[in-house]
């Protein structure tokens, strides 16, 4: 039978105060940029761990909780990242992108050149973990497995510029090079390499904006 408790964390706000703070945390996401030129300066460890645990708070599939944080500083792990990643972005850029797709991406003016999965403090390799391997060697399936790591990778991602750091999703495509680098087992596929620190000093960003609620939503 399930075991149920109390539920004590929920607060209660006034409606006034409940519109501050939605309005007010929407002021803040939308300062939120995808940055790709980072300084190297240092990030204090504990601001990585306590958003890893915000991200470990995402609701997911039977709370199975299918995802696995890598967070990596070693230089020489860092450069055998960029080395693989930027082999596999070579072959995209020059064989497997489609026209189409390469026009889409050119308002953004990215290339082969990663350049900041060495430069950043952090990479957060995220794996999400497609079945469980029981003490006695058999497999169980996770559920919702990619859906719940996506909603992990959120709050990370928000954890972490709340906290003042800036971040790239980084997805070379495949990834399989991962597991090999960061010794992970073979039931964890990995889902995106998350690069975390400060921006560069003269950091910029493409000029683009976001669709209006018009344009993503609809009241029925």
């Amino acid at each position: 039978m399930p075991n149920f408790i109390p539920l004590t964390t929920y607060r209660k706000y006034p409606e006034n105060e409940m519109k501050e703070r939605v309005l007010s945390f929407y002021e803040e996401v939308r300062r939120r940029r995808t940055v790709r030129q980072f300084s190297d300066r240092a990030v204090p460890r504990e601001i990585i761990e306590h958003a890893v645990l915000a991200a470990g708070t995402a609701p997911n599939g039977a709370n199975i909780q299918p995802w696995h944080f890598v967070v990596i500083t070693n230089a020489a792990i860092k450069r055998q990242i960029r080395v693989a990643a930027e082999k596999e972005e070579h072959d995209f850029y020059t064989r497997r992108a489609t026209p189409e797709w390469l026009e889409d991406l050119a308002i953004l003016g990215t290339d082969e050149n990663k350049p900041f999965l060495e430069t950043a403090p952090y990479l957060i390799a995220i794996f999400e973990e497609s079945y469980r391997v029981l003490p006695d060697g058999s497999h169980r399936k996770n559920y919702y497995v990619s859906e719940s790591t996506g909603i992990a990778t959120g709050i990370l991602i928000t954890a972490l510029h709340h906290a003042g750091l800036a971040t790239l999703t980084h997805t070379p495509s495949p990834m399989g090079f991962l597991n090999d680098i960061v010794k992970r087992p073979k039931n964890e596929k990995p889902f995106l390499i998350l690069v975390v620190g400060f921006p560069a000093e003269n950091a910029t960003v493409p000029d683009i904006h976001k669709k209006e609620l018009n344009e993503i939503t609809s009241f029925i």
